[in-house]
């Protein structure tokens, strides 16, 4: 998924804002997550996150997932974040972290992930 947040999504310091960058996280392997688990998924953890570096108002934002492990309710799913500010020309990776999700049914109850 590659984005490019505007000055509404800004911090108090002029960076994009901590939660508006995992919110992206967020989307990116919820899609993931869902299409494994054919339907309605929960995030239930973020076994880690890591901040490496502020990312600036009109760079270009790339968020990779790749898959860890699908037990047989849960999916864990690596997602890194890199950008490229318009001055510079190389990709920078800037967040690092696990999601953990688990499949659920219509009323919100754990469920098996399909094989």
């Amino acid at each position: 998924m590659r984005l490019i947040p505007a000055r509404a999504e800004c911090n108090l310091h002029g960076d994009i804002s901590g939660g508006w960058v995992v919110a992206q996280m967020d989307h990116a392997a919820e899609e993931l997550a869902s299409r494994l688990a054919h339907g309605r998924i929960a995030n239930v953890a973020m076994e880690s996150l890591v901040f490496m570096s502020p990312i600036r108002v009109g760079a270009s934002v790339s968020v990779y997932t790749r898959l860890l492990d699908v037990g047989s309710s849960s999916i864990r799913i690596a997602v890194e974040v890199w950008t490229r500010n318009h001055s510079e020309s190389q990709h920078r990776k800037v967040v690092d972290a696990v999601f953990v999700y688990v499949a659920i049914d219509s009323h919100g109850r754990i469920r098996k992930v399909p094989r």
